[in-house]
């Protein structure tokens, strides 16, 4: 159930009423540790296609095989924000971490992107493209295929750009 939307830079587009769940656990001490992964990869195209790779396995090592519609549509974000990561928050000698993490209960994979370049902010909506350009798109694609998305930033440097991912019961 959807309670509520604002805008990216605002912070939560949307609110479920699992997170809102998970939230009142968290605070009370009933949480649960989510299934989780994370990698570090060399800030290139090369570390980016190998990010989407592994979450692609691990994705099928949580029950979703390549195939499905899940795996792909996690596959397409963790390529795009790790593009991002490579092309706009690439710092020398600072390689990007991937972090993808599994709520069954709320049925997301939060896809969390983390690069050293704090300086460079996200559009607080997805920029419009030209058809016949060559690039873009990406957080089109990141914003049509994520229940929501943002960043925040990380201390003492970088900055973190995440996705929720709907992936369904496993």
């Amino acid at each position: 159930m959807l309670t509520g939307t604002t805008a990216p830079e605002e912070g939560p587009r949307r609110t479920t009423a699992a997170a809102t769940a998970a939230t009142a656990a968290a605070l009370d001490g009933t949480a649960h540790e989510l299934p989780s992964w994370s990698g570090q990869f060399a800030s290139s195209p090369r570390g980016a296609q190998l990010a989407r790779r592994l979450a692609v396995r691990r994705m099928e090592e949580w029950g979703h095989p390549p195939e499905s519609d899940a795996s792909c549509a996690v596959a397409l974000v963790v390529g795009e924000l790790a593009a991002n990561a490579v092309r706009h928050g690439r710092t020398p000698g600072r390689d990007f971490r991937l972090r993808l993490a599994l709520d069954a209960a709320s049925g997301l994979v939060r896809v969390e992107v983390t690069d050293a370049a704090s300086e460079k902010r996200l559009p607080s909506t997805p920029p419009t493209s030209c058809p016949e350009g060559e690039s873009g798109r990406g957080l089109l694609l990141v914003d049509a295929l994520s229940l929501r998305w943002g960043s925040t930033p990380r201390r003492p440097v970088g900055k973190t750009v995440w996705a929720e991912v709907p992936v369904g019961a496993t």
